[in-house]
């Protein structure tokens, strides 16, 4: 090139400036987040921005320009002149370090090369709207993250519906859920399970923030979040939950990174020492590749629904193949989870759940059918503790699609034989898998749709 600019130089320069633009052209977004913390971008700012954004004229400058690189170097003074959220002080907090990122990677990945892609980064905890037959229920994106927002899902439903009062909540009452009970039962939701992952002792609350605290390393490539996490260390439940609630934006705002945020928070308030415990060798990571994507083993999953980052669903302890001890379930969780999977190849005794995940205390499971969540509920508390609520009883059933407006309502029936003469009639109907899930619970139930056409 005649301006002495290399090619890979120039290539850099301008990406380096479209990445500065793009986020500046986004400033709505970012006048709501400073809005949010009672903070103000002033008419000064503004104006800086207006002019460093001003296009080079055509023709006068190139990329890799004097011109360019000035306009780089003001874009980026006044980017990171812009005012962070303030969090208040007397939270006692730390940086991450390096040894602490590459401890993620490793128990996340099972090495410290990997990163998360671009479906988990833009993933984050939005409700639907207030007031909607919805209105408890989060916007479910699409890909590996899924699986951890359908767990919350299932901790925000038992605030809902049994925790926050006792006298507990009915089913109608979701659906008038307003901005203000939606806040409350995340931040609930995402603080129980920290706080039960940190044996009810310590919470470990990650954040967002524009220092960067270690570079680049030739083992470990900074990812633009996990080397600019601020630590908060909290040993009340109650002062964690409201830290969560104040700053709740970091994990419900778009482009928050809301769910990487959470599952790094609660790996750190597990701690480390405790997940290779948890594990065994069936189990050395966390998250999976597959068909392009990461998805979370089952240990995500129990680590969410139980505080402990068991491998399996069995109760207990099994021996494996190898004669290794592979690790289940220790205890009765308060909110279930069930699994059906057509044609499954896996060992029986391995993959059947224990009744310490189908028996919770509350009536909510989390499903996996064929591989996809969703989640089943009552609104009845007494529906596990006394078994004659067992012989005809309703579940919701919410799948987290977009194109399911309000959660179907099934009536279940266990002292029906349908399902038996089903089975015998070779002319039977093909199988319902939200059907059969349920039957991993009730076995030989019968589910009536009430009128609602399957879907699932």
């Amino acid at each position: 090139m005649d301006n002495g600019v290399s090619h890979e130089d120039q290539s850099f320069r301008e990406k380096e400036l479209d990445e500065i633009a793009r986020k500046i052209s986004d400033l709505d977004k970012w006048r709501e987040i400073f809005s949010y913390h009672r903070l103000e971008i002033n008419s000064a700012t503004h104006q800086k921005l207006r002019d460093c954004h001003k296009p080079a004229d055509k023709g006068k400058a190139g990329a890799g320009s004097p011109q360019d690189k000035e306009q780089v170097r003001c874009l980026s003074k006044v980017l990171h002149s812009l005012p962070e959220p303030s969090i208040n002080s007397k939270w006692g907090s730390f940086p991450v370090s390096l040894a602490m990122a590459m401890g993620l990677r490793k128990i996340l990945f099972g090495n410290t090369v990997h990163i998360f892609n671009h479906g988990w980064k833009k993933s984050y905890f939005k409700f639907q709207e207030p007031s909607s037959d919805l209105s408890y229920a989060l916007e479910i994106g699409k890909g590996g993250s899924r699986a951890i927002q359908m767990a919350v899902q299932v901790n925000i439903l038992k605030y809902l519906l049994f925790t926050r009062s006792e006298k507990g909540s009915d089913f109608f009452s979701l659906c008038r859920t307003n901005c203000r009970e939606q806040k409350e039962a995340l931040s609930a939701a995402l603080v129980d399970s920290l706080w039960t992952a940190g044996e009810r002792q310590k919470v470990i609350i990650c954040v967002n923030t524009s220092e960067t605290y270690f570079p680049s390393t030739r083992d470990f490539q900074a990812d633009g979040l996990i080397e600019r996490l601020q630590l908060f260390e909290f040993l009340e439940k109650e002062d964690a939950k409201k830290f969560i609630y104040d700053h709740l934006q970091w994990f419900k705002g778009e482009g928050s990174h809301g769910v990487i945020l959470f599952l790094y928070s609660l790996l750190f308030s597990r701690t480390f020492e405790r997940l290779q415990k948890d594990l065994d060798i069936s189990t050395t990571h966390l998250l999976q590749a597959q068909g392009g994507d990461l998805i979370c083993r089952q240990a995500v999953l129990n680590l969410i629904l139980t505080g402990r980052a068991s491998p399996h669903v069995f109760n207990g302890y099994q021996q494996g193949s190898s004669q290794d001890l592979l690790h289940g379930v220790l205890a009765r969780s308060d909110v279930g989870y069930l699994r059906w999977k057509k044609d499954s190849r896996e060992q029986p005794n391995l993959s059947q759940v224990g009744s310490m995940l189908k028996t919770p205390k509350f009536p909510i499971w989390l499903c996996s059918i064929n591989g996809t969540y969703s989640i089943l509920f009552s609104d009845n508390k007494l529906l596990l503790s006394d078994w004659k609520m067992e012989h005809l009883f309703g579940l919701y059933f919410y799948t987290g699609d977009l194109s399911q407006k309000k959660a179907a309502y099934l009536t279940v029936d266990t002292h029906s034989h349908h399902w038996e003469e089903v089975q015998q009639n070779e002319n039977c109907v093909p199988e319902r898998p939200v059907e059969m899930v349920i039957r991993t619970k009730w076995k030989g139930a019968s589910v009536n749709w009430n009128g609602t056409l399957p879907f699932f």
